[in-house]
């Protein structure tokens, strides 16, 4: 019978290995598996590469498996933001890489992961440095910049909603990049709110279809990532 029910977030990222490649979802707060980073922070593994929208805020969550030194390198949109310190911080002592990716292309990067299409080409980047040292061919009089495909070893997931197939559906905004980096990972972990019977999600409304999750767990009441960087809180507390 096939179950992918966890019982503890540090069961669901015990698998992680140093060196690894990961993709963490997440808009900001809205859909950032801040209960799986937090035990994925207690698990040990460092020299990461995370591939997310952006660094994290204040010390918690992102920020801190940042904070730790566990991250050797950022394949991101958005280094810095209002409430992002620790990544700059690093970044400007040099003990951090940075791989700024527009963000349009990002998403398309890692959709192009999951659908098997290693590059593509796009006009975004072109005649700024984001575009130095890569292929460039010109289509019907434009200029495009070719881009690689991101895939990844494991994914970090927040959804809504999943049953024991790992059948998931999200939160509206909190969707974002879950997707589409469930599909280009070796190994997706998916924490969610609410776990239900088989049939209880309509398929017409699964968004990631269970094939591309492997371990869901159960954070019924996930922190609320903006109050605890108000109260300059710090993981682990």
């Amino acid at each position: 019978m096939i179950n992918k029910l966890v019982s503890t977030v540090s069961e669901a990222v015990s698998g992680v290995f140093d060196g690894a490649t990961i993709m963490i979802g997440g808009f900001g707060e809205a859909g950032s598996p801040i209960e799986l980073i937090h035990a994925l922070v207690d698990q040990g593994a460092k020299d990461l590469t995370i591939v997310s929208n952006n660094t994290g805020s204040g010390e918690v969550g992102l920020a801190a498996l940042i904070a730790h030194k566990r991250v050797r390198k950022m394949i991101c949109s958005f280094p810095r933001t209002a409430n992002s310190t620790v990544f700059p911080e690093l970044y400007k002592k040099g003990e951090i890489e940075l791989e700024l990716v527009p963000q349009g292309t990002l998403a398309e990067r890692i959709r192009a992961g999951g659908a098997g299409i290693p590059a593509f080409y796009t006009p975004t980047s072109f005649g700024t440095p984001l575009a130095e040292g890569k292929e460039t061919r010109i289509f019907d009089g434009v200029t495009y910049v070719m881009e690689n495909a991101i895939k990844a070893d494991f994914a970090l997931v927040k959804a809504r909603s999943a049953d024991r197939y790992g059948n998931l559906i999200y939160n509206k905004t909190a969707r974002n990049f879950g997707p589409i980096m469930c599909t280009a990972a070796k190994t997706t972990l998916v924490q969610v709110q609410h776990f239900v019977d088989l049939g209880d999600i309509d398929p017409e409304i699964v968004v990631t279809p269970g094939i591309f999750v492997q371990h869901v767990v159960v954070v019924e009441n996930p922190a609320d990532e903006s109050k605890l960087v108000a109260e300059n809180r710090r993981y682990p507390w």
